[in-house]
C-alpha cells in the first residue's frame, strides 16, 4: 500500500529494504545550491591578481597544470574557499537548530547572543592570556557555552519558550556587547586592532592551519546531528507533541543547544562573529524547498553558498582592498532582517 506524503517523495532502498525517504524538491534545491556554491568556489579560486580560467583551476585542483597555477590555487586560495564553505555550512546548521528550537525565524545565534558570547570569550583570552588559534578556539567555545547557559537559565520557567529565550538573549547580547568594547579598550594597541578587525568576521589571512580543526569539529558535530535523527523536527512540533511521540524533551533540547553553540563557536573561532548567515540561511532554504519546518541539510548548503558568494564579493568588490566578509553579510543580511521584521509585524 502506498502512502501519500502530500508531496513527491523519493524512496531510497538498500538490499531490498527501505532505508529512507527524501522529498524530491528539497533534494533538487540542495543539488542546485551545492552546484552554485562550487561554481562560486571555482570563480573565487580563479580570480585575483593572478587570474586563471576555470579550466586551469580544475586542472590545478587535479594536480595538473603549471606549478604556478597549483601554487596559487591549492596553496594560497583553496584553504580560504574550503573555510568559507565549511563555516557557512556550520552557521546554516546552527541557525536551523535555534530557529527550530525557538520556533521563531529570529531565533539565530546572531540575535540570541551566542555569537557575542563567543566573541567575549575570545577577547578575555586575548587580553588576559594571549593570542593563538587554539586559545582563540577555546575562548570562543567557553564563551559561547557560558552565554548559552546563562540565557537558558534566565529563560527557563516551566520549560523554555522560544520568544522568552530570544528576548533574554537580546538583553544578554547587549550587555556582552558593552563588555566587549571595554575589553578592546583594555588591550594593547596591536591586540585591540586585531580584535576589532576579527570582530567584523573575516577570512583574510586564514590558511591550511585552520582547515583541519574546522573540518574535524564540523564532522564530529554533524555525526551527532545524524545520530539524533528526526528529533529536531519533532521538537519543532511543540514540547507536548514531541513528548507524546517518545522524545525526552529536556535532554534532547539541551543536546541540540550544545551542538548549536558548538557550531557557532567553531565558526567564530576561525573567522570571527560572521553575522546574518545563521539568520537568513534557514529561512531562505525553507522558502526554496517549501518544507513545513526548518530542514538541516538545505540550511547548511544555503549557508555555504551565502558565505562563499559573500567572501568573493568581499575580496573583489573593492579590489585590491579586501573587506572583512562580515561587512558584506551584514549589508546583505541587514536588508533581509528589516524585511523579516516587517513581515513578522504584519502577522
Amino acid at each position: 500500500m502506498s502512502v501519500d506524503f502530500g508531496r513527491r517523495v523519493l524512496t531510497v532502498r538498500a538490499g531490498g529494504h527501505v532505508s529512507g525517504r527524501m522529498a524530491v524538491r528539497p533534494a533538487i534545491v540542495c543539488v542546485v545550491l551545492a552546484a552554485a556554491a562550487l561554481a562560486a568556489a571555482v570563480l573565487a579560486l580563479g580570480t585575483g591578481e593572478f587570474t586563471l580560467p576555470p579550466r586551469q583551476v580544475l586542472e590545478a585542483l587535479a594536480g595538473e597544470g603549471t606549478r604556478a597555477a597549483r601554487l596559487v590555487v591549492v596553496e594560497w586560495r583553496l584553504p580560504r574557499v574550503l573555510l568559507a564553505l565549511m563555516i557557512g555550512a556550520a552557521l546554516g546548521l546552527a541557525g536551523a537548530i535555534f530557529q527550530a528550537l525557538t520556533r521563531n525565524p529570529l531565533g539565530s545565534p546572531d540575535v540570541i547572543g551566542f555569537n557575542t558570547g563567543a566573541y567575549t570569550g575570545v577577547l578575555v583570552v586575548t587580553v588576559f592570556v594571549g593570542n593563538g588559534y587554539h586559545l582563540t578556539a577555546a575562548g570562543a567555545l567557553v564563551g559561547g557555552l557560558a552565554t548559552a547557559a546563562v540565557v537558558y537559565v534566565l529563560a527557563f520557567k516551566r520549560g523554555v519558550q522560544g520568544f522568552r529565550l530570544i528576548m533574554v538573549g537580546i538583553a544578554i547580547s547587549a550587555m556582552l556587547g558593552s563588555a566587549n568594547q571595554w575589553f578592546v579598550t583594555k588591550a594593547d594597541l596591536q591586540a585591540a586592532f586585531a580584535a576589532a578587525l576579527w570582530g567584523q568576521g573575516s577570512l583574510n589571512g586564514l590558511g591550511w592551519a585552520q582547515v583541519t580543526p574546522v573540518a574535524v569539529a564540523l564532522g564530529v558535530l554533524c555525526l551527532v546531528l545524524i545520530a539524533y535523527g528526526p528529533r529536531l523536527a519533532l521538537l519543532e512540533m511543540g514540547e507536548d507533541a514531541a513528548a507524546g511521540l517518545g522524545v525526552q524533551v529536556a535532554r534532547v533540547r539541551l543536546a541540540y543547544l550544545v551542538v548549536g553553540v558548538a557550531l557557532t563557536a567553531v565558526a567564530t573561532a576561525a573567522a570571527g562573529p560572521v553575522s546574518f548567515v545563521a539568520l537568513a540561511a534557514p529561512q531562505l532554504a525553507q522558502r526554496l524547498t517549501r518544507t513545513p519546518g526548518i530542514a538541516l541539510v538545505p540550511s547548511a548548503v544555503m549557508g555555504a553558498f551565502l558565505l562563499m558568494v559573500s567572501d568573493w564579493l568581499a575580496q573583489r568588490a573593492f579590489a585590491p582592498t579586501q573587506l572583512p566578509v562580515g561587512v558584506v553579510t551584514v549589508s546583505v543580511g541587514g536588508i533581509y532582517f528589516v524585511w523579516l521584521l516587517v513581515r513578522q509585524a504584519r502577522r
